[in-house]
């Protein structure tokens, strides 16, 4: 009888740890889909409210920068002082495009993604990315080297989004080792999660600063925008994975995405309120 009771007694016990544990993985799972709820919500909101001025801003940005180009072609080569015109008409062209190019990476960050998923092998795309980026790297006098998986690793991705986001990681490497060193890319996958690592051999992040590296427009560097590892960790969590930071000052740093094999439905974000 004592034996029968210890055993309803430890099946008890063992139920109830079952329980726990699912009940806390659950729990963790609700958590996350909140966060990403309210992230959506909060991109939504962005997109909505400032989305519309940018787009208005553009508009006459392109009429000025079309009329300093015509400007620029009426100043006479004979006209006294044309040269010291001209460096000026130049100048305020650069800037000009120069905030072009900020309105357009905002809407990039603060827009609707609309995934173009399809069947595409992970070890092609930084196969390709890395051709494309060797003769940057060499010219900075980087060593590019790529670790590729030892089989295909076919995922149905957004090409364009997993491209631009692995490239913004790229070039934030080769920047932050402008004396030259070494850049590698490796792709390690399992039956259920596939992630590339982005590894360079710079100086490393300051902790301090680690924590402040993803928020958007957060910038250390001269003339950077902060918006390109917004953009890219905002890529990986539309595809349902994340981006993460490991770095040691003096040693280098290390990007990883990482990604489901099978693809992870986002949180959509709530239709704009009229």
């Amino acid at each position: 009888m004592l034996n029968f009771l210890a055993g309803i007694f430890c099946g008890f016990i063992v139920c109830t740890a079952i329980a726990a544990v699912w009940t806390i993985s659950a729990f963790r799972r609700l958590n996350e889909l909140q966060r990403r709820t309210r992230e959506a919500e909060r991109l939504a909101e962005l997109g909505t409210l400032t989305g519309g001025l940018a787009h208005e801003i553009k508009n006459p940005l392109s009429t000025v920068q079309l009329n300093l180009q015509l400007l620029a072609e009426d100043v006479s080569a004979e006209h006294s002082g044309s040269a010291r015109l001209t460096n000026r008409l130049e100048t305020v062209q650069r800037e000009t495009g120069r905030l072009r190019e900020i309105l357009e990476d905002f809407l990039r960050y603060a827009g609707r993604m609309e995934l173009d998923r399809r069947p595409v092998d992970l070890n092609v795309i930084v196969e390709d990315l890395c051709d494309f980026f060797s003769p940057q790297a060499q010219l900075q006098r980087t060593q590019l080297r790529v670790r590729k998986a030892p089989e295909p690793v076919v995922m149905d991705l957004d090409v364009k989004l997993i491209n631009q986001g692995i490239l913004n990681l790229m070039i934030n490497a080769l920047q932050a080792m402008p004396d030259g060193g070494e850049l590698m890319l490796a792709i390690e996958a399992t039956a259920d999660t596939a992630r590339i690592d982005v590894t360079d051999t710079g100086p490393g992040i300051p902790a301090e600063v680690l924590g402040k590296i993803f928020q958007a427009y957060y910038s250390t560097k001269r003339g950077g925008n902060g918006l390109g590892l917004a953009l890219t960790r905002r890529i990986a969590r539309e595809h349902g994975g994340e981006l993460t930071v490991e770095s040691v000052p003096g040693k280098g740093t290390k990007f990883t995405i990482q990604l489901p094999r099978t693809a992870t439905p986002r949180v959509p974000p709530p239709e704009p309120r009229s």
